[in-house]
């Protein structure tokens, strides 16, 4: 089975330096961890991809699990939040406001929560 690219229209975190610069840069922004190997967080990955095109608004950042294993571990541990993948956050004000993972990361989801 031939692996299709993912168009990436969203900026790709892999520090926790460049991510603790985003969280004090940004009021409001959404953060998604993306397994490069699974079709679940593929399906996700698409519904982050639908939310921030239509939000632009909204800055949306997301890491790739397999590269940025340490930063994923540092959002988990920072935040008191257990690990999964694919897994979306809403951050706000330096806080997590909202997250969930699996099938439940959807366009509306996102929308729904970030406002």
């Amino acid at each position: 089975m031939e692996e299709r690219e993912i168009t990436v229209s969203k900026q790709l975190i892999q520090t926790e330096d460049e991510f603790k610069k985003l969280a004090e840069n940004n009021d409001t922004f959404i953060f998604l961890k993306h397994s490069v190997t699974c079709p679940i967080s593929r399906r996700a990955f698409e519904e982050f991809e639908s939310f921030a095109n239509q939000h632009e608004d909204i800055p949306a950042y997301y890491l790739k699990v397999q590269e940025s294993r340490p930063l994923s571990n540092y959002i988990a541990e920072q935040y008191g939040i257990k690990h999964e993948s694919p897994q979306a956050f809403i951050f706000t004000n330096g806080n997590v406001k909202w997250h969930d993972s699996h099938s439940q990361i959807t366009a509306q989801a996102l929308a729904e929560n970030s406002r």
